[in-house]
């Protein structure tokens, strides 16, 4: 079967995600997901009512691109398997190791930080919030995004990615210009002398899972195009499907917006009540009575401070008299502000003369525990797979050495594992000071081991704690040396004392003899 047609085939499952998806778009960004599928017209596109859902959506993205790739440290560490310690490598090596790893890790944050990666990530995870699906190809020239409207993908039973085909519109300069010439001559494409629209052609990723490893290859008008034919092995695939969301036997998953979309269609629709009711009572009509001899004319025609002719009684206002509908109005959307605000994440500190930040800290803390399986989806379907390809491109360029993968093991550190190691810390933390406060310092230093309270410290920070904290085996030696350093000052010290007291003439005390030593008194010969 050729790729357009496994492509149209595949379409139909995928409608009722990409018409959820336009709907959510519809009511946060509008032009993230349309369902125009070659070339997207934006003349249609409403613009919502509210910028909530907006604000929503995009620091939800900022933050989980904070997450899952953080800008200051590895989101990623090599850590050598803890089974081959002592049979194949020497427990003393393994500081060594841990410098050159260390190296290896800056080598690949160096490399994603000279790329474009974060920008097309950043743009894939507002996808998932949304629409819940996104597509990502990583390839020589970077990362690539593919919206929903643009791929469809098949699973097997296990939710495991089987098959992916592409659609996208390709100038045909950018063809093989034998490829190009030949399907002129076989009328495949549009006139090249008209409109630069009619040069694009219709060109279909056909990505598909054969036994250990992944083949792709493109077509244009059923036909491959030579060259791009291509392969990877399986745990390392250029290709990454991405979901927010998973539901059992679905091919694709659902985005963060639709799970609260009956939310934002009452805030939208409220919105608009009171945008075009504000408007309504803002709009100031005059009335002048039929029998009132003051003439609408004069009255329209008179300027500010001006004076004409009449009665005020044959004069009046048009008022709409909504205000408590109104207030009841304002009083709705606020609810749904505050349950959209908690739902993604987005800071509301109380309105207060003080806020501290302990207690802001305690509220992120709070919030961000509700993600922990969305960390955890995310860490499986984008870190681990772009790790691994990440890996496997820096190696065959030969800018990252080759590591032994029996013994090295690749562990992320980010997503729902940081987020792990944050509560660990404060739970350290809290009982760190519940111990000092309840049974003194005194016993904290006398039951609480120091030097495994600040491993421990560092390992929920992620930080590197190598040739930072002394061990116990330096502070032993720094202690004897202490110790040594002290005896040789006193042996100085008595040496010099020895050294200034006066020495004694041998001629003028040849015949001095030494005084026999007195027996000490005992108690019984002693008198009165």
């Amino acid at each position: 079967m050729h790729a357009s047609s496994r492509y149209n085939r595949l379409s139909s499952y995928r409608s009722q995600f990409l018409d959820e998806a336009v709907e959510c778009a519809r009511l946060t960004l509008p032009y993230l997901v349309t369902r125009d599928e070659s070339r997207p017209s934006y003349k249609n596109l409403k613009t919502p009512w509210q910028s909530v859902g907006a604000k929503c959506v995009v620091t939800l993205a900022s933050k989980l691109m904070l997450a899952l790739l953080p800008p200051q440290t590895t989101f990623f560490k090599f850590q050598i398997r803890d089974d081959k310690l002592g049979e194949e490598l020497p427990a003393e090596v393994r500081s060594e190791l841990d410098l050159s790893f260390a190296k290896m890790e800056r080598m690949v944050m160096d490399s994603i930080a000279a790329s474009s990666d974060r920008v097309t990530v950043h743009q894939a995870i507002k996808h998932l919030v949304v629409g819940g699906n996104a597509l990502l190809f990583m390839g020589k020239d970077g990362v690539k995004h593919y919206p929903l409207n643009r791929y469809v993908v098949d699973r097997d039973g296990n939710g495991n990615v089987v098959e992916i085909v592409t659609k996208e519109l390709i100038h045909e300069d950018l063809l093989p210009q034998g490829f190009v010439t030949k399907m002129k001559e076989q009328n495949m494409t549009g006139d090249s002398d008209g409109d630069s629209y009619e040069k694009e052609c219709e060109v279909f990723t056909h990505v598909r899972l054969d036994g250990n490893r992944w083949l792709w290859h493109q077509e244009v008008n059923n036909t491959v195009i030579p060259g791009s034919e291509s392969k990877a092995p399986k745990d390392a695939s250029p290709w990454l499907v991405l979901r927010f969301n998973t539901v059992d036997g679905e091919n694709y998953g659902r985005g963060r917006v639709s799970e609260f979309l009956g939310d934002f269609k009452s805030l939208d629709a409220l919105s608009q009540a009171l945008v075009e009711g504000s408007a309504a009572a803002a709009k100031v009509v005059f009335t002048v009575a039929p029998s009132s001899t003051t003439k609408p004319q004069s009255l329209a025609a008179a300027g500010n401070g001006a004076i004409i002719q009449g009665r005020p009684d044959d004069i009046g206002v048009v008022q709409v008299g909504k205000q408590a509908d109104f207030a009841t109005a304002a009083s709705m959307i606020g609810q749904y502000e505050r349950r959209l605000l908690e739902a993604f994440l987005v800071m509301n500190p109380r309105n207060a003369e003080r806020v501290t930040a302990e207690e802001i800290r305690l509220t992120q803390l709070e919030l961000e525990s509700q993600l922990g399986g969305l960390f955890s989806l995310l860490t499986v379907e984008f870190l681990v797979p772009y790790l691994n390809r990440k890996l496997l491109v820096l190696q065959r360029t030969g800018e990252l050495p080759r590591y032994p993968k029996d013994i090295v093991n690749p562990t992320i550190v980010a997503g729902i594992n940081s987020l792990g190691r944050g509560q660990d810390r404060e739970s350290l933390t809290m009982f760190l000071g519940t111990v000092a406060q309840t049974l003194g310092p005194e016993a904290l230093m006398q039951y609480v081991n120091p030097d495994e309270a600040i491993k421990r410290l560092a390992a929920a920070q992620g930080i590197d704690v190598l040739n930072l904290v002394k061990s116990m085996e330096q502070q032993q030696e720094e202690q004897m040396a202490a110790q040594e350093q002290q005896q040789q000052q006193m042996l100085m010290q008595q040496a010099g004392q020895i050294m200034k007291a006066p020495a004694l003439d041998p001629s003028k005390n040849a015949n001095l003899q030494p005084p026999p030593e007195e027996a000490a008194p005992e108690e019984d010969n002693l008198s009165v």
